[in-house]
């Protein structure tokens, strides 16, 4: 099975940087289904195409089949001999997949030692594929690669040229054009073969949705087939698509979330500010995010609370809040988004800090639904402008992950007082501050649901208002301050539930 990468970036032997692999030789790799050979068929300054040639070895690919009995989709046929004789050797699969991360692991990293610059920069590509098993033909092709910004040329191949009649076989003859990073590429690639193929070809373990997530940082949490996509990539394993569908839609509100930021991520007006980014532009109260993390420090403060979580932390807005007070020894930063995590590191300039300063935070990739050990033990966690971006089923799941697992000793909650809504003039009756926000609450809604988190898991809570108090509608943002039952007095009794609790 054949695929080839060509570029006319000047000089296009550049593209040898990238993939890591030297233009003048041929280098040939064992993996686990046979031998991946990668060579330049044409290699100027004009123009430069790399070719991957994957040798499967149908003996080692039957000797090397289902785990403990299992059998696999790489061999469905039901006759005696089907894992001997089927299109393996041939047809570009999620084989092919699995050699390209092998051979060309740095370049699906954007790392070239050499040229450690030229990752970041876009060239123009054609990727081939002559042969593509393809499990809903050329229009699925179209339906993947399209919205990544590829022109797609998908042609069916005919079960046989001579005999028109017999029509069309499974397999395409694939071609993509566009101007893509070549690791965009490449990732693109490693995670939608299998999708086409629809029969990968070993046993899905859980690492593969890691791998999925890592492979589609940036593209597949946004992309509209992401659900099929996920299916397809983890073999139809519900419960593993179910968690991949989750650590996607939080990736996807992050993106969301950071979508001001990427144009300055040093700027004053922050990612939090963009809360409010449904509201009319003269509307937007940007004093607003200001005023949440000065109400939020305040209750750090008034907690004692020394070592905190920044859960969703965005592009790090509170943590360079937190950094400027010597009083927090231990500032941990999550998000789901990697890319956010990059920004909230650039914001913090971590890389400038004195050591004793680093030594302070710590950034994590994490998800805000599932149980994390590391996130055990903490004086405080903050939960920022973060709970309206859930689906309204998973927040069970978060409640459990923060309140049940990792069991801080004050949990900070602000969110939206949708009440508040109708004091923005020009936005529209219904419409929500965020395009992203999955519901906004009242104030009996918020202490309700806050109520109910607290007694299931042994804290207490109280509520404060942030921003403007409306005599009416009461406040902009409502902040929720839960303190463990065993962790002392909650430091709310001031700010009980007629500060924007239940009426």
């Amino acid at each position: 099975m054949l695929m080839t990468v060509t570029t006319t970036h000047r000089p296009a032997t550049d593209l040898g940087y990238l993939l890591v692999k030297h233009p003048d030789r041929m280098q040939s790799f064992d993996v686990p289904t046979g031998t991946a050979h990668v060579f330049y068929p044409e290699a100027t300054e004009q123009r430069c195409t790399a070719a991957l040639l994957l040798d499967v070895d149908p003996a080692r690919l039957a000797a090397g089949g289902p785990r403990r009995g299992r059998r696999t989709a790489a061999m469905p046929e039901s006759f005696t001999l089907g894992q001997y004789v089927n299109d393996r050797p041939y047809a570009a699969s999620s084989l092919l997949a699995a050699a390209l991360a092998k051979v060309f692991r740095s370049a699906l990293r954007g790392e070239s030692r050499d040229r450690p610059e030229l990752p970041g920069t876009a060239l123009p590509l054609t990727i081939r594929v002559p042969v593509l098993r393809c499990r809903g033909g050329a229009v699925l092709a179209e339906r993947l690669f399209t919205p990544l910004g590829w022109t797609v040329t998908a042609r069916p191949i005919p079960l046989d040229e001579r005999y028109p009649q017999w029509g069309d076989s499974r397999y395409v003859d694939l071609t993509l054009t566009g101007t893509l990073r070549v690791a965009d590429a490449l990732n693109h690639l490693y995670v939608l073969l299998p999708v086409l193929d629809d029969a990968k070809h070993y046993w899905i373990a859980p690492d593969e949705l890691d791998k999925l997530i890592r492979a589609g940082e940036g593209w597949l949490a946004g992309h509209p087939e992401r659900r099929l996509i996920t299916r397809r990539y983890l073999a139809h394993r519900r419960v593993l698509a179910r968690r991949a569908e989750d650590r996607l839609a939080e990736a996807r509100a992050a993106e969301l979330r950071l979508a001001d930021a990427d144009a300055d991520p040093g700027a004053d007006a922050d990612p939090g500010a963009d809360e409010d980014a449904g509201l009319p532009a003269a509307a937007r109260p940007r004093p607003l995010a200001a005023t949440r993390r000065t109400a939020v420090l305040a209750a750090l403060a008034e907690a004692g609370a020394t070592r905190v979580l920044d859960l969703g932390c965005g592009g790090g807005a509170l943590l360079t809040e937190l950094l400027a007070q010597p009083r927090f020894t231990e500032i941990v930063g999550t998000d789901v988004s990697a890319r956010a995590l990059e920004l909230a590191a650039r914001r913090l300039r971590l890389d400038r800090l004195p050591a004793r300063q680093q030594q302070r935070v710590r950034l994590w990739q994490s998800a805000l639904t599932y149980r994390d050990d590391r996130l055990r033990g903490y004086d405080a966690a903050v939960l920022m402008e973060v709970v309206e971006h859930l689906d309204p089923p998973r927040l069970p799941a978060l409640a459990e992950a923060v309140f049940g697992h990792a069991r801080p000793g004050t949990v900070l909650v602000t969110t939206p007082n949708v009440e508040y809504n109708v004091r923005y003039e020009g936005l529209a009756a219904g419409a929500l501050r965020h395009p992203d926000h999955r519901f906004e609450w009242s104030r009996a809604e918020f202490a309700d649901w806050a109520g109910r988190v607290a007694a299931a898991y042994g804290y207490r809570v109280g509520f404060r208002p942030v921003g403007q108090v409306d005599p009416d509608v009461g406040p902009p943002t409502q902040l929720a301050v839960f303190t463990r039952g065993d962790a002392g007095s909650d430091g709310s009794g001031r700010d009980g539930a007629g500060a924007g609790g239940a009426r």
